[in-house]
This record gives structure tokens, C-alpha cells and sequence, in this order.
């Protein structure tokens, strides 16, 4: 069995910068990619991204 970093539903944001953006698919087997989707505005976007580019969102607390 493969150890993920992140995990369905996790909110993960490129190193780079960007916006947050919610895990929804894992990596296979072979791969260390994940699906990740967020809204640009009201429409909703998805791409692929290697484990090593994304970090998690640290939510403050209120």
C-alpha cells in the first residue's frame, strides 16, 4: 500500500503560489500526481500536479 502526503478532500496550494485548491484524486501506483480542482471565480478548474509542487493550507483558527 502507497503512503500519500495529502488525501481526498485536503486543501494543498502550489509552492508557487496560487489558490487553494481542494485534493480530488490520489496518484496511482506509478505516479506521484494528483488531481487538484478549485473556482476561478464561479467556474471550476482542475489540474494535475506532482506531489513535490503542492504544500497544505494551514487554516488559521477564528
Amino acid at each position: 500500500m502507497m503512503t500519500h502526503l495529502f488525501k481526498i478532500g485536503d486543501t494543498v496550494k502550489l509552492k508557487a503560489g496560487g489558490p487553494d485548491m481542494s485534493v480530488r484524486t490520489l496518484p496511482g501506483a506509478t505516479s506521484s500526481i494528483y488531481t487538484c480542482q478549485w473556482f476561478a471565480g464561479k467556474k471550476l478548474e482542475n489540474g494535475n500536479f506532482p506531489e513535490g509542487s503542492l504544500e497544505p493550507v494551514i487554516k488559521k483558527a477564528e
